[in-house]
This record gives structure tokens, C-alpha cells and sequence, in this order.
């Protein structure tokens, strides 16, 4: 380890060694001691990096006073403390993230499998770039208030990527990000390969520098897949590697057996562990949460449930429209349900505390479409309109071979009692025309603005002499 010390300004942390609250900002400040005491046996103070964490916001207590910034970061940290195992179900867009927010969990994550496969319609082999990971991140972040853990996967190249990254996280509302040792995003059915233990290390040593670049506290989830990819043993060395390295939360991907996981859950147990749950087509045993909190896991991923379901809910609604039919009441979200997961109400409740004068509010767009649509509903409040039909005019085009066939043109002018012009066309006719003519006598008795008023059905009466 001592080749790697270059990368940090400061020495490893032996975390194994440290209670649970090492992994927070260590350095003292007395009132935000007293502020978190009651939560923390041992009491510790946030340190600058949260003076300028992303999304933050500064309250203040009865009396007034300021209180510390609360970041996403921060939650997550807190959400860590609190006693069990934490399920965090996996999003791909900031509608499912709001699913899952309103499901009750405490935090979520997002899949690069899922957002590649929502996004793109590709499968997850490196093809989604990293800008377009980190646009759809800030909608998922911006989206939920709850703490959102990115997936950063392998960084997006090296370790000066990695950085890049990380900040990118940070700037995009993440309380937390996963890096993984892949040499590329590969999934399933392909071997996977890992980098070198040492780049590895220097991925994780990376992430750390970036965060104290950015005077942050995100959540750094060291991930390996060298447990498919090489063995039990590597993984387990790559563990305790990356926790020196200043890995806030450690996951060993595939791991094939109960007491494969036991022995992960033992290198340096008082660091959080993230378990895998793959639903489908995964090696590691499918556990329920008691099962993994009794073998030493703190937080728990579904990385496919959503888009698996999503998917399947989809093809068996298409299904059903090809056949004819509708999708079924109970398969299908009511429009008031939508309505409220994406809340319409909330909105509208909102909208009313900026509404301006009545006058103002008169020319405004949203007013004047309510007040076509009143008109429409409401005789007595339907304009007035006067119906001018023109003799219809002679027009010779000598240089038409098809001037004979349209010899004649009707102008039909409406005027609003307003004196403003609200239609003038004119309408080439023929004795042929009869038909069509026809059909437009009946769309006019459904027109707006007054169509089905009598005084409409004379000038239906005249097309269709003509």
C-alpha cells in the first residue's frame, strides 16, 4: 500500500479500527455536537467539505439562528446510523424514483443496467455515456427528497475520469456513488474482466480526492467483481483494500453462497455493507432483509425489480390493445392516481399563491382557454358572431387546364361582435361539389362560437344550394 500513498494528501484510514461514526468528518465543533449527541455515542462535528455540498439548505431554529447546511450526503449518513438493514430499491428515471419515495423507502439508487435499457433501448455494455448518466442523475435527484446513491460504475475510464466523475455526481445532487474494478460496464452473459488490484485502488483513491476537491461528503461505494472474475480470496484482499483507501460502503458483486457472504460481512465489520440482490439470472442467494441484517449487511440493492415489471407491464398492455381490448381497471393506474403521483394538486396549490389581479389574470393563457371553454359550455355566455356569405366571384385562369373544373369560388367572412375578423376564406366550387358541401353543412352545425345558433343554419343552407 505504501506505492499508493502519492494519491492522498493524508494517511490511509484504518476504519476497521474506528467506531461507526468514522465515517463521518471528524473534525470538533461544539454546537453541532450538542445539535447530533443524542444520535451518536461518540460525538463528532462536520467538517468544511459540507459548507459547500450540492443541494443543501440552511435552516434556522425558534430562535432564528443558522443551523448547518443539510446535504443529501448528510441524510444518507444519517439514514446509515439508524439500527437494520436499509432496502433501497433501484430507479431509472425520476418518475420511478418518485414511486419509490412514495413507497416509503429511505433512499434509492439508480441502475445503469435500467437507465441504459429506459434510456437508450440498449443493452448496459459502456454504450450510455457518462453525461448522459449524470442528465438523467439530476432528474432523478431533483425529482425526490430522499438521498439517491448513483451508479458510477468503472468512472468512466481512469482515475482522472474517475474524478471527473465523482464532481460530476456531487454537482448533480447524488448523496452517494458506486465505482466498481470492471474494465468496462459488462452484465450477464459475457465474462467479466477486473482491472489490476493497484488501478483499482487508485479508481477508489481517486473518488476520495475528488470529494475533498469539492468540499463534499458524498457517499463513496466501493464495489469489486473480482469475486466472478478471479476469486473469493481477491475480493475479499480488494475489500480491505479499498476501506484503507477511504471507501465509505464495500460490495462484493456475484458471491455465491451464505457463507461467501459471511466472510465478506467479516473484513472490517463495522463498514457498511451493500448487498446485490440480483432478481434474475444473479449467482448470489436471494435472501429476504433479517437474513442479510443477521449475516452483517447494512443497505440492500434491486437493481432490475422496476424495469423488469416495467417491462412486463408494457408488453401485456400492448398485448391487449393489438387484441382489441383495453389493459384491465386493476392493471393500470387510474388518470387520478397519476395525477396525484405527480402531483397536480400540489402544483395547482402552489400556482395559486403567484396569482396576480383579476385583470391580469384575464390575458393570461391559462385563463383565456378556461374562458373559451366556458363559452363553449355555456349559451348565455356564447359570442355573437355575424355571418357574412359573399356572391360567389368568376375567375378565369386561361392558363389552367383545370380553371373550367373550379369556376366559381364562395367567400364566407365572421365577424365577432367585437369587430374583429374571426374567419375569411374562400372556398373554390363547382357543381361537382355538392358533396363535399354537404359535409361541411354538418361540421358547421358542431362548429364553436356559435354554429349552432339558427341564424348558422342559413348559411349551411346556402352551401348546399350552390
Amino acid at each position: 500500500m505504501a506505492a499508493l500513498s502519492f494519491c492522498s494528501s493524508s494517511p490511509p484510514r484504518i476504519l476497521h479500527k474506528q467506531s461507526k461514526s468514522s465515517f463521518f468528518p471528524s473534525s470538533a465543533s461544539s454546537s453541532f455536537t450538542q445539535t447530533v449527541g443524542e444520535l451518536f455515542a461518540n460525538p463528532f462535528s462536520v467538517s468544511r467539505r459540507f459548507r459547500g455540498a450540492v443541494n443543501s439548505t440552511v435552516v434556522s431554529d425558534e430562535s432564528g439562528n443558522a443551523k448547518l447546511p443539510s446535504s443529501p450526503a448528510k441524510k444518507l449518513r444519517n439514514i446509515m446510523q439508524s439500527p437494520g438493514v436499509l432496502q433501497g430499491p433501484c430507479c431509472f428515471d425520476a418518475l420511478s424514483a418518485k414511486l419509490i419515495e412514495r413507497a416509503g423507502f429511505p433512499y434509492c439508487i439508480t441502475s445503469g443496467f435500467s437507465i441504459s435499457a429506459s434510456r437508450l433501448g440498449l443493452p448496459d455494455k459502456g454504450l450510455i455515456s457518462y453525461g448522459e448518466m449524470v442528465d438523467q442523475g439530476q432528474q432523478i435527484t431533483q425529482s425526490v427528497s430522499i438521498p439517491v446513491i448513483g451508479d458510477g460504475g468503472n468512472g468512466y475510464g481512469n482515475a482522472m475520469n474517475v474524478k471527473r466523475t465523482v464532481k460530476g455526481y456531487i454537482k448533480a445532487g447524488f448523496a452517494g456513488i458506486i465505482i466498481n474494478d470492471e474494465v468496462c460496464c459488462e452484465n450477464t452473459k459475457s465474462e467479466r474482466r477486473v482491472v489490476s488490484r493497484e488501478e483499482a485502488v487508485m479508481r477508489v483513491k481517486a473518488a476520495v480526492d475528488a470529494r475533498r476537491e469539492c468540499d463534499s461528503d458524498i457517499v463513496i461505494v466501493a464495489q469489486t467483481d473480482s469475486r466472478e472474475a478471479i476469486s473469493l480470496e481477491e475480493s475479499l484482499i480488494r475489500a480491505r483494500a479499498f476501506t484503507d483507501a477511504g471507501a465509505d460502503v464495500l460490495s462484493v458483486d456475484s458471491l455465491v453462497s451464505r457463507e461467501e457472504m459471511k466472510a465478506f460481512c467479516n473484513v472490517y465489520p463495522l463498514v457498511p455493507k451493500l448487498a446485490n440482490m440480483l432478481e434474475s439470472g444473479g449467482k448470489i442467494p436471494i435472501l429476504n432483509p433479517l437474513e442479510l441484517e443477521e449475516i452483517g449487511y447494512k443497505l440492500v440493492a434491486y437493481p432490475i425489480s422496476l424495469i423488469g415489471v416495467s417491462i412486463q407491464a408494457m408488453q401485456d398492455a400492448l398485448l391487449a390493445i393489438k387484441g382489441g381490448r383495453i389493459p384491465p381497471p386493476g392493471s393500470m393506474a387510474s388518470l387520478e392516481e397519476i395525477g396525484e403521483i405527480l402531483g397536480f394538486d400540489t402544483y395547482e396549490e402552489e400556482e395559486k399563491r403567484y396569482a396576480t389581479s383579476s385583470s391580469d389574470r384575464e390575458v393570461s393563457s391559462s385563463s383565456v382557454y378556461r374562458n373559451q371553454r366556458v363559452a363553449k359550455d355555456d349559451p348565455e355566455q356564447r359570442e355573437d358572431l355575424i355571418v357574412e356569405v359573399i356572391t360567389p366571384e368568376v375567375y378565369n385562369e386561361p392558363r389552367n387546364p383545370f380553371s373550367r373544373i373550379w369556376s366559381r369560388s364562395l367567400r364566407i367572412k365572421i365577424i365577432g361582435r367585437d369587430g374583429f375578423e374571426k374567419l375569411d376564406v374562400r372556398i373554390p366550387v363547382s357543381p361537382l361539389s355538392r358533396a363535399i358541401f354537404r359535409v361541411l353543412s354538418e361540421l358547421m352545425q358542431n362548429l364553436s362560437y356559435g354554429w349552432n345558433r339558427p341564424d348558422s343554419w342559413k348559411v349551411s343552407q346556402t352551401l348546399f344550394q350552390l
